[in-house]
């Protein structure tokens, strides 16, 4: 079977048989689903077919939505940015929710991300009232994680970057920013941090040609003497 992105390779059997089986749709086992989302918060996994089927269950039963079960998929569905995961659990929420404080102010660092506006989502989520780091709490690794997506999309964007501005994109300074530098295998000099050379950066030529028919080209010739 094909996997998509973002499906451990470990994931428990039972949680594979849910998946797959009609038993996703009893609400009897959505504490099963809870507690793998939980273990996901924990050791940084992220399953966003089994997170997906407990906002199906919350879709169809109302009364089992917890709050926070529903904040803590959605912080997951950020680290994994640009992936279509945070979009696809919002398509599950109720309208209310999705106007709610909460997932409001995810949607406000999905959209900074997304728009690889990434000094102002630092800026956002160290605000002062520390809501954000609140709402992230329960994750493991929420801040690696969004750096570990910034270093993609800067790898694909940049053969090289000043270091001051890769410093605003990771919130990083002095040594930390070096050592998060040196495990990309990327290198600083002289303020400037270099990307090595990949598929996605490579300067590529291309070239444009036109068939131009041996008619069409008369016509044009001899629109030109009229």
């Amino acid at each position: 079977m094909t996997r998509i992105a973002n499906t451990p390779s470990n994931r428990p059997e039972v949680i594979q048989s849910l998946i797959d089986g009609v038993d996703r749709y009893n609400p009897d086992n959505v504490s099963i689903l809870e507690e793998y989302l939980a273990t996901q918060c924990s050791n940084r996994e992220v399953d966003v077919m089994a997170n997906l089927a407990i906002l199906k269950l919350y879709q169809f039963n109302p009364h089992l939505i917890n709050d926070q079960v529903v904040n803590n998929i959605l912080v997951k569905a950020l680290t994994t940015l640009p992936e279509p995961d945070f979009n696809l659990c919002l398509y599950l929420l109720n309208e209310q929710m999705v106007t709610e404080e909460p997932v409001v102010r995810l949607i406000t660092l999905r959209d900074l991300i997304e728009q690889a506006r990434f000094k102002d989502f630092w800026n956002v989520y160290e605000g002062g009232d520390e809501i954000y780091k609140e709402l992230t709490a329960e994750v493991l690794g929420f801040e690696d994680s969004i750096r570990k997506n910034v270093a993609k999309a800067v790898a694909m964007t940049f053969q090289s970057i000043e270091a001051p501005i890769l410093e605003g994109y990771l919130h990083l300074k002095n040594q930390a920013f070096s050592d998060f530098v040196k495990a990309q295998g990327w290198t600083e000099s002289n303020g400037v941090v270099s990307i090595p050379i990949n598929k996605d950066n490579e300067a590529k030529t291309t070239v444009l040609t036109e068939n131009i028919k041996f008619e069409q080209l008369t016509k044009i010739i001899g629109h030109s003497n009229d």
